[in-house]
């Protein structure tokens, strides 16, 4: 389990001290992980199935034919996990708690084996002086809650509040913030109309009831949290990108305005303005979800923070399919174009169209075919994805987005999902036969930008004091 940050950085790459100076002396900046994807399972732990359990069973649904059952084994080795994340000089770590992991039926029992796994994380967190950011859920729902309807049951509203105010107990004196939800775009058009995330099914109808049922358990979950008295930071964090035709053709165009509704709008209005896109809601006709009395002023529960995960730009064509190799930009494994322009877009359309609370960039990174050579993985193009991400928040910043923060995704690499371990998100390389962790030259990269920033920071405070009279 030992790391070799023994690296040097590349010549020609993001200088991190300039990355460093476009930020204030507060700026929060951290790594993110997810529960499913670096955990693993133990068989004595007392952790239930998950949808993302059941749906790895099936044949073909994941690339490589491999299931999130070892990941990263982040379970075993969590206290190594930490000491490389304060290695690395990061004070802020966004995690996801397993619900099976704590509640195996997602009602009734508790599993104290799983409630104590993460009250140590979060202990051991502190103990290191990482700031936990805790995210309830990523994706992976109790198997035994979708046979009884999963997400498309308003029982299961009930049932994640339940579980947030549980969580909340446990560690919301000691967390810095607690996320309700990550990416509900995916859950529901990937997880229930797209098919190919869990629990694959393909129904538009029941893809608009799960969003509905997400943002409302949402709210609900945040008016409980701030009844019960829990300290932490309260938000959610969504999965954003914007959306530009393919060409300037009127089919094009029309089709990226829809698209656009169902990514962006279709959150964010009913969070801060109370109802759903007319569009959209238009387009989906006999689709459209069923929305009781009084769901939206629950879904408008005000928020602490904002998390935007981005990775790309989205293209909108109406007839075929885009091919981001025309664009003539660099893409990264996942075939994504690098287009850092895009999210400065965002946060500024964001802020233009919305009253915001601050935001934090909660995911940014990139997949690379990754090449562990002589003890060390040289990954320059990670670097100058991060630093130009980078810069593009410090623009939107320079526009006046309250931009709190950023978190790398991610800490490891680790189960992505339906690629399964054929894609490689992580500044740390993970040998999965070993366990052996190996900081990338992204993760040195990153330590020297804290570096810097922690330098200038004290530069700043020690120039405030000599000011101040004594």
């Amino acid at each position: 389990m030992s790391a070799s940050p023994n690296q040097t950085l590349a010549a020609g790459v993001v200088d991190p001290e300039r990355i460093a100076r476009l930020f204030p002396s507060d700026f929060v900046w951290g790594v993110a992980t997810s529960a499913f994807q670096i955990e693993g399972t133990d068989a004595t732990d007392g952790r239930g199935a998950s949808i993302w359990d059941t749906f790895c069973e099936r044949p073909g649904t994941i690339i490589d034919g491999t299931d999130g059952r070892e990941a990263c084994q982040h379970v075993r080795h969590w206290e190594a996990d930490l000491d490389l994340i304060a290695s690395l000089g990061l004070t802020h770590y966004r995690f996801s708690i397993a619900w099976p992991r704590v509640q195996p039926l997602g009602q009734g029992a508790w599993n104290d084996a799983g409630l104590a796994f993460y009250d140590r994380l979060v202990d051991g967190m502190l103990a290191r002086g990482i700031q936990p950011h805790v995210t309830l859920y990523h994706w992976d729902l109790p198997e035994a809650l979708q046979t009884l309807g999963g997400w498309q049951s308003r029982a299961t509203v009930d049932r994640f509040v339940d579980y947030a105010r549980r969580i909340g107990a446990l560690l919301g004196d000691r967390a810095a913030t607690i996320a309700t939800h990550n990416e509900p775009w995916v859950v529901a058009t990937l997880g229930h109309q797209q098919g190919i995330f869990a629990p694959g099914l393909k129904s538009r109808a029941a893809a608009a009831q799960v969003a509905h049922h997400l943002l409302l358990s949402h709210g609900a979950a945040l008016t409980a949290l701030r009844a019960d008295g829990v300290s932490a930071k309260l938000g959610i964090v969504l999965n954003q990108a914007p959306v530009h035709p393919a060409t300037a053709l009127v089919e094009d165009r029309t089709k990226a305005r829809l698209d656009d509704g169902e990514l962006v709008r279709w959150y964010m209005d009913p969070l801060f303005n109370g109802h759903y896109p007319a569009d959209v809601w238009d387009t989906l006709g006999a689709d459209a979800p069923v929305v009781e009395a009084g769901d939206f002023e629950t879904i408008r529960a005000p928020l602490d923070f904002l998390g935007i995960n981005y990775y790309t730009r989205n293209i909108a064509i109406a007839h075929g399919t885009y091919d981001p190799r025309s664009s003539g930009l660099e893409l990264t494994d996942m075939g994504w174009e690098v287009y850092p322009a895009g999210l400065t877009e965002l946060l500024t359309r964001l802020h233009r169209d919305y009253t915001l609370p601050p935001l934090y960039i909660t995911e940014n990174g990139a997949a690379y075919p990754d090449q562990l050579v002589g003890g060390r993985v040289q990954d320059d193009a990670r670097i100058r994805y991060l630093g130009s991400h980078l810069q593009a928040v410090a623009m939107a910043r320079d526009a006046g987005v309250d931009v709190r923060g950023y978190f790398a995704w991610s800490l490891l690499d680790n189960f992505e999902w339906a690629h399964g371990y054929s894609k490689r998100f992580g500044i740390v390389h993970v040998d999965y036969a070993t366990q052996q962790r190996t900081p990338k030259a992204s993760a040195l990269w990153y330590r020297e930008l804290l570096r810097a920033f922690r330098d200038r920071r004290g530069g700043v405070v020690r120039r405030v004091q000599e000011r101040e009279p004594g």
